[in-house]
């Protein structure tokens, strides 16, 4: 199966339309129609269900996932490669919403000062898609809360702290108290975690299972849950440094007392080898701690 097919795949997929696809991809309609039928033909699978807009199969959903890992992976190797003279390139940074995040501006400031032909590429996701897209070669970098497990990785602990709390409705009651304690939380209904590792932590701090909190939802990212807060359904456990993100006048985070706080780190696949600009910013952060 070659790079181009899958392009040729990718392009078809967004645009939902052969002809579409041709005119941007600069080929004619039968020769792309003939692309996509042999690769329908050499997987031995039907990737398309045709009709005035063309739809994937479960089948051609899963191709278009590997698709555009492999075409990520492959613009990051040229990447890598074609910058034999003044260091350039893209370097790409996976993160939650964590207050470690915020150390990262002037660190991206500094490197690129040095190197004016580097450009950054952030993504934002849940803590298990940026470790396997850490794994996979398509990130470079991520930052992560801990506890997780990073036994295929490198990190560097960052040294600012992630304090839980409660994000709530400005005119909820509790958002009169200054802390929130294990006993606040009974009864409520709650928005937390789905990382199992963390909901153990929280677990510990309540001295009891976490099936004394009354769950109303759970969460990958925080960011998913800020309409529910802000609506008075429920409250959201949740670090500060995600709070952060949304600057809203109807929701107050309200730590957790005793405090519960917790660490993270800035992680890379072990064992690649400090090359180009990846393995240059490695080096600048290092340099920093």
């Amino acid at each position: 199966m070659e790079l181009r097919v899958l392009q040729y795949f990718l392009a078809v997929v967004r645009e939902e339309n052969i002809s579409r696809a041709a005119d941007v991809l600069h080929v004619t309609q039968p020769t792309l129609s003939r692309q996509m039928a042999q690769l329908e033909e050499e997987l031995g699978t039907q990737l398309f269900i045709r009709g005035r807009h063309l739809a994937l199969t479960d089948a051609g959903v899963m191709l278009r996932r590997r698709a555009e890992e492999v075409v990520a992976l492959m613009d990051k190797i040229e990447n890598e490669f074609e910058n034999h003279g003044e260091l350039g390139g893209i370097i790409s940074i996976g993160s939650g919403g964590l207050n470690a995040s915020q150390m990262l501006p002037a660190i991206m400031a500094g490197f690129r000062k040095k190197y004016p032909k580097i450009q950054f590429q952030l993504y934002t996701n849940s803590a298990e898609y940026i470790k396997e897209r850490l794994d996979q070669g398509l990130l470079d970098f991520g930052l992560l809360l801990e506890p997780i497990d990073v036994t295929k990785f490198d990190y560097i602990r960052m040294k600012k702290e992630e304090k839980w709390g409660l994000l709530l409705r400005a005119g909820h009651p509790l958002a009169k108290k200054e802390t929130i304690t294990k006993e606040d939380l009974i009864g409520e209904p709650l928005i937390t975690t789905n990382r199992q590792s963390i909901q153990k932590e929280l677990e510990n701090w309540l001295g009891g299972s976490f099936s004394q909190l009354d769950i109303f939802a759970t969460y990958n990212i925080i960011t998913n849950v800020a309409m529910l807060v802000d609506s008075g359904v429920a409250s959201a456990l949740t670090i500060e440094g995600a709070v952060n993100l949304f600057g809203s006048e109807r929701m107050v985070f309200r730590p957790l007392y005793p405090e519960l706080s917790m660490t993270s780190v800035l992680a890379w696949k072990k064992f690649q080898p400090n090359f180009g600009a990846a393995g240059r910013f490695l080096e600048y952060l290092k340099s920093m701690q």
